[in-house]
């Protein structure tokens, strides 16, 4: 299976970057960070966060939405945003696509959404919540994601791998 990506739309929250980190990690998924960031990649929060496993992320930057787009041509990017019709679930993704998750306090910019209307999903909530967590967002989408491919690259941890009942 080819990589997932996920992609933080000008992240402000450094401990929400390091668990997705974190998260990547531990899922095989690259990681691409589009400018401004919110906070320094060598902050201790980021660290803190992402533990010991940040120097093993598959981690990009980029200058701006621009940048990206010219440096991932042909990408196919599902944008993560309350605003969606289609729910996480219904659609199905790629091997390789680009799941995109906006700043912690404006989401994706509505000029980007209004461009992905047929790739836009959302995480059903209740609706007198503006939104969850957006760590928790990028765990949910990404893990359905790899659940739809069943988990192929992935193991069962090292411990569980000789466990007998």
């Amino acid at each position: 299976m080819s990589k997932l990506n996920i992609v933080l739309f000008e992240p402000e929250i450094p401990s929400n970057t390091g668990n997705i980190g974190r998260t990547c990690v531990a899922t095989g998924t690259r990681l691409h960070l589009i400018e401004p960031l919110g906070f320094r990649l060598n902050e201790k929060a980021i660290q803190r966060a992402g533990m010991d496993y940040w120097n093993d992320l598959d981690v990009t930057t980029y200058l701006n939405y621009e940048d990206f787009l010219a440096k991932n041509p042909g990408a196919k990017i599902y944008m993560a945003t309350t605003k969606a019709r289609q729910t996480y679930a219904e659609v199905q993704y790629e091997e390789d696509c680009y799941i995109m998750f906006g700043k912690e306090s404006a989401g994706i910019p509505e000029e980007i959404l209004v461009q992905h209307p047929d790739t836009a999903i959302r995480i059903p909530m209740n609706e007198n919540i503006r939104s969850l967590n957006l760590a928790n967002s990028v765990a949910i989408v990404l893990y359905e994601a790899l659940r739809q491919h069943n988990f192929e690259h992935m193991q069962l941890q090292g411990q569980l791998r000789n466990f007998q009942w």
